[in-house]
């Protein structure tokens, strides 16, 4: 019997996920956040509805367990609404992004971003960059060691403004909301991942997560990171 139940139930969750994503709005904003996170201000100036069907349409996104939202670790005022990856089972991103040269900035340019970077040159094979708003004296010792446990080099790397960088590549990606609201708030061509800062924590584990989310970020990003890497 609690078999056959929880059979009903995943078929219940399932059938409801595909009744919210036949809606053109919310598969919409479901494509969008398969690559960014975004505020719903963006959400709203990229798709250009009003903020009440925005929220509906958040809402029924919320209750079927296909987005989540949370707080801004920069401005708390500003929300960021999430994917959950694990919920779209085999859908494939509608703006998935070729190989080619990337920038990943964050604050501080010490964990984050540089891990981003390592991992992009790594499953893309393309040129990567990174660079921070307020740069640190060195790459967080936590980091080079995440790094190093999944077999990327980052004992040669230092932190550098992004104001140092004359040209920009097409494809920049803000890893924090520090970043992001100071550099990228009005500009809906880079993206963003609001990765929580794992120096902040500074545990062995802090450092591994950030790193599996990044990478779970660029998979789903790229056109076939398989054949990329």
């Amino acid at each position: 019997m609690n078999i056959l139940v929880g059979v009903k139930l995943s078929l219940e969750t399932r059938a409801a996920r595909h009744a919210a994503l036949g809606d053109p709005v919310r598969l919409a904003i479901v494509d969008e956040l398969t690559v960014s996170d975004r505020s719903p201000v963006e959400l709203r100036r990229l798709l250009a509805i009003e903020s009440n069907l925005l929220a509906h349409h958040l809402d029924v996104l919320e209750s079927t367990g296909l987005v989540e939202r949370s707080r801004s670790s920069g401005d708390g005022r500003r929300r960021y609404v999430h994917l959950v990856h694990a919920s779209v089972g085999g859908l494939s991103p509608s703006r998935p992004a070729t190989p080619s040269p990337a920038l990943f900035v964050c604050t501080r340019n010490s964990a984050r971003s540089q891990l981003a970077a390592a991992l992009w040159r790594s499953m893309a094979g393309a040129t990567a960059q990174s660079a921070g708003t307020h740069p640190a004296d060195r790459v967080h010792p936590g980091a080079i060691a995440a790094a190093q446990r999944a077999g990327l080099d980052l004992s040669g790397a230092t932190p550098r403004a992004i104001d140092s960088l004359t040209t920009l590549p097409r494809l920049v990606v803000t890893v924090c909301d520090q970043a992001h609201e100071a550099l990228a708030a009005d500009d809906d061509g880079w993206l963003h991942w609001s990765v929580p800062d794992p120096v902040a924590v500074g545990t062995r584990a802090a450092f591994d997560a950030t790193l599996d989310e990044l990478r779970t970020r660029i998979e789903l990003l790229l056109t076939d990171p398989k054949a990329a890497a």
